[in-house]
């Protein structure tokens, strides 16, 4: 059915940009986990003043647009609104921003980039309600949802598997020691690289051997403003003098769960301490797909793995890593642990290969940017390794044994 608006001048082109600028600003106020993306709106009149503004709070909280349009109440009428996303058109907590748009007499509608999820379709919804619709492309727009589109699209938060090794691949020496293999160029990369995702995950073998923080700091130590959710993974209770099993701190913080729920299985109890230093989470399961089903419903939209090569190797070998960080340092060792664990691989021909995004230098260091290409080892989208019912049980298998006190090889995340 056709609308029939009365169309008023568009706003100058000037006055757009600017309201798409304002409206990013606006989106980087929601928060940067939860389960729905961070959005900004801008209600722009034909002179190109903005008459409302408003931004997504969070899970079950009006979108953009609704706060936009009840701060401009009656002055919304004939304007045009500016937002980082496609208005959504689907029916849950809130009702669709595409109807509320075409209810209050919105005669236009500029986003910056499409919703790749079943709420979308607003642009369509529009078009046939009588609203001139326009998408423009806006880099600091598309950087805010970034996280959150990757992890729609693929049903899951984005795993990145983070490696610090020596040129032959070792994550240690055959003594033992670990540290510190690359520079500290390279560390102080690796705490940045905390601050960008929603959380850094290890199993109880690590925590207990390496007795890590995870935070995100800078060189002189101190905190960083953001901080990533610090996951462990496996069934063993922590320390409560540990970094991750400390509770003195902090108080502990009744879980969200998951809003898909646990299809089968025991599904993970979870400990949640949340302190100055960022919040831990204890998830009692040994199943790769059950951490990433409950880090998505607790809004995290992509995790890093830091928990050594057994852990990060399970969730290979499930099919769930669909990107490699690579931290090489000009060293050989030549003997001890490797960074890669076996992947059952037998063949040259079923090797698992990768396509190289990048190459940075970091001090002496070179970092590596890699995701997975088409092949035998890998899905026909490339995204991660073939998921069989088998590689999902090796992979289980595989968290129990980096959970495992006895089962303990040195952590490549070099950063305590």
């Amino acid at each position: 059915m056709t609308g029939h608006h009365t169309l008023h001048p568009a706003p100058p082109t000037a006055a757009v940009e600017a309201a798409l600028d304002r409206a990013v600003e606006l989106a980087r106020c929601g928060p940067r986990h939860d389960r729905n993306p961070r959005v900004g709106c801008v209600l722009l009149d034909p002179e190109g003043v903005t008459v409302g503004e408003g931004f997504h709070a969070g899970h079950g909280t009006p979108h953009a647009e609704a706060v936009a349009l009840a701060a401009a109440g009656d002055s919304a009428r004939g304007t045009t609104a500016v937002v980082t996303l496609e208005p959504c058109s689907h029916h849950g907590r809130t009702p669709p921003c595409a109807d509320a748009l075409v209810a209050a007499g919105i005669t236009q509608v500029v986003y910056a980039g499409a919703d790749p999820t079943h709420a979308g379709g607003g642009a369509r919804v529009l078009r046939e309600a009588g609203v001139v619709v326009r998408e423009h492309r806006h880099t600091g727009a598309e950087q805010v949802v970034a996280d959150w589109s990757r992890a729609a699209t693929l049903g899951r938060p984005h795993v990145t598997w983070k490696v610090a090794s020596t040129l032959d691949g070792r994550v240690g020496a055959a003594d033992g020691t670990s540290r510190w293999i690359t520079s500290p160029e390279s560390r102080a990369e690796a705490h940045q690289v905390r601050t960008r995702v929603g959380a850094v995950v290890v199993g109880t073998g690590t925590a207990l051997a390496d007795d890590p923080s995870l935070t995100a700091r800078d060189r002189a130590g101190r905190l960083l403003p953001d901080q990533p959710l610090r996951v462990v993974v496996g069934h063993r209770d922590l320390p409560a003098g540990s970094r991750l099993g400390e509770t003195r701190a902090g108080e502990m913080v009744p879980g969200e769960g998951n809003a898909d729920g646990w299809s089968s299985g025991e599904g993970p109890r979870d400990d949640q301490v949340s302190s100055k230093e960022g919040p831990v989470l204890h998830l009692r399961t040994h199943d790769p797909a059950q951490v990433l089903a409950e880090l998505r419903g607790r809004g995290v939209h992509s995790v890093l793995l830091e928990g050594g090569p057994t852990l990060a190797g399970a969730f290979w070998r499930a099919g769930l890593v669909d990107e490699l960080l690579v931290h090489l340092a000009p060293a050989l060792l030549g003997a001890g642990p490797g960074a890669v664990p076996d992947l059952g691989i037998g063949t040259l021909a079923d090797a698992a290969r990768l396509e190289l995004v990048d190459v940075d230098r970091l001090g002496p260091d070179l970092q590596l940017r890699l995701r997975s290409v088409p092949g035998p080892a890998t899905t026909r989208n490339g995204s991660a390794p073939t998921h069989s019912a088998a590689s999902a049980s090796t992979g289980t298998a595989a968290v129990h044994a980096a959970s495992s006190e006895h089962a303990h090889t040195p952590s490549d995340q070099e950063v305590p």
